[in-house]
């Protein structure tokens, strides 16, 4: 049984006419009708009921029809991920990512590799870090850029760059004219903040308690946009990085810079312990270290 056979099949089952299914596939009417016969042949019963010069596909037919589109579209599906392994730039990349490198990492990164591969596609999913680590370990993500770096030895870590930290405190608070602050300074401050799952706000309690602190948080949000309008209520003081988050010294919000050599959240991007089999997803971590470098000001 060839696969041709089957689209020839499939083609005449639609049509339920000879002549007409032999001139969409461009084949003599003999050479469908030995095709039909084969089939039927193999597969003990008539495929159709004759009636005259037409044919009516029969419950036979119906069944082998259903499998046949499976068979079609399995072998149409095996060609393309063939294809795709052949050629690295055709392909989809499902890209997990810390819902604030949407605003400024994940554009730069594509931006400048649709220029060498417009071909890639990706699938972007912006998430909390501990939802990035379970999509790398389940497979439903290829990458994730996450930080800091997940716990466990099932995953491959690649830092790439350290965005540095900053507080952010209400225009008129009493540190806001101070260009830096040691996060001691902080000590009776009340936080808002995100949740603990996300990589951030552990960031945040680690160097709190380096500091010989816990902080009193006072509102946990999800997004880094609702903190920084928090502060600017007067709600309390937020640990946020200097990238992807402007903020205006004249506005409501201001950025005091953390003395601290270890107030960095380090950006790095995971991959499965296993290894990555995609060439397009393999070519395209390559590109992401390619861009990596100590320091992200």
């Amino acid at each position: 049984m060839e696969i041709r056979e089957l689209q020839w099949f499939t083609a005449l089952a639609e049509c339920e006419h000879v002549t007409l299914a032999s001139e969409r596939m461009n084949i003599s009417q003999p050479t469908l009708s030995r095709a039909i016969r084969r089939l039927e042949a193999r597969v003990g019963v008539p495929l159709f009921d004759r009636q005259q010069n037409r044919l009516r596909l029969n419950k036979y037919g119906e069944v082998f029809r259903a499998h046949a589109l499976r068979a079609i579209a399995e072998i149409e599906t095996a060609e393309q991920r063939v294809a795709a392994l052949v050629d690295s730039d055709a392909g989809t990349v499902a890209l997990g990512f810390l819902h604030s490198y949407g605003t400024w990492l994940v554009p730069e990164l594509l931006s400048g590799y649709r220029s060498i591969a417009p071909r890639t596609t990706f699938e972007l999913r912006g998430d909390a870090a501990d939802s990035v680590v379970d999509g790398v370990r389940q497979g439903r993500l290829d990458l994730g850029l996450t930080g800091p770096r997940p716990a466990g030895d099932d995953l491959v870590w690649i830092p790439l760059r350290d965005e540095p930290l900053c507080v952010l405190v209400q225009a008129g608070h009493r540190l806001a004219v101070r260009r830096r602050v040691k996060m001691a300074d902080l000590a009776e401050e009340s936080f808002v903040a995100l949740q603990p799952v996300f990589g951030l706000r552990q960031i945040t309690d680690r160097l709190c308690a380096a500091a010989g602190f816990t902080p009193h948080v006072t509102l946990e949000s999800t997004e880094l946009s609702t903190l920084r309008s928090l502060v600017g209520a007067g709600l309390g003081v937020a640990i946020t990085p200097t990238t992807g988050c402007p903020v205006d010294r004249r506005g409501p919000v201001v950025a005091v810079a953390l003395d601290e050599a270890e107030a960095v959240r380090t950006v790095g991007v995971i991959t499965p312990m296993s290894g990555i089999r995609s060439p397009v997803v393999r070519r395209f971590l390559d590109y992401v270290r390619s861009t990596s470098h100590a320091s992200y000001a």
